[in-house]
């Protein structure tokens, strides 16, 4: 994977209606798979969602996840935390951070999402048809990016330079 993959990815909230096609789905969900995990537990499930009344439903469980009511697809993760809560969800954060990058190496458009606050995860691991000790906290949304709206973004672009983040000790 090269830097500029990386460098490049950027939250994609806007989709054409262009379907993700089940090779594209397999492969991203296979890079999410390979992610890390502690003592390789592996604590994850991944819940594929292309259902529109489902979408528009979990798109309201959270003021960022009203990107998810016009995806193709989003993959749900569902996470075991029974043995350790911080390792497994940052875990899934790893996988899902794998998946976003696949994505947008096959031209996929992607962007996260969170359930919060707790009754809205309650609700989105109902939906997801998961039970305990799974729960779905963090959706991922792909598909096909339509083009950017005219305007200036409201976030700010760009980041900060590496000497403004890295602190070095002796």
């Amino acid at each position: 994977m090269s830097m500029e993959l990386i460098k490049s990815l950027r939250a994609t909230r806007a989709f054409t209606a262009e379907p993700v096609t089940r090779d594209q789905l397999t492969a991203v969900l296979e890079a999410a798979r390979w992610a890390g995990s502690a003592r390789n537990r592996q604590p994850w499930r991944f819940v594929v969602v292309r259902d529109r009344g489902l979408l528009r439903e979990l798109s309201r469980l959270g003021a960022y996840a009203g990107h998810l009511a016009g995806a193709p697809v989003v993959v749900l993760l569902a996470v075991d935390a029974s043995l350790s809560t911080q390792d497994a969800e940052f875990d899934a954060g790893r996988a899902a951070q794998n998946l976003m990058l696949a994505a947008h190496a096959l031209g996929l458009g992607s962007c996260p999402a969170s359930f919060f606050p707790a009754e809205n995860a309650r609700k989105a691991t109902e939906l997801a048809g998961v039970r305990d000790p799974w729960h779905v906290r963090t959706a991922v949304s792909l598909g096909r990016p339509a083009p950017a709206p005219r305007g200036v973004p409201a976030v700010p672009q760009g980041r900060l330079p590496l000497s403004d983040l890295v602190i070095e000790r002796p």
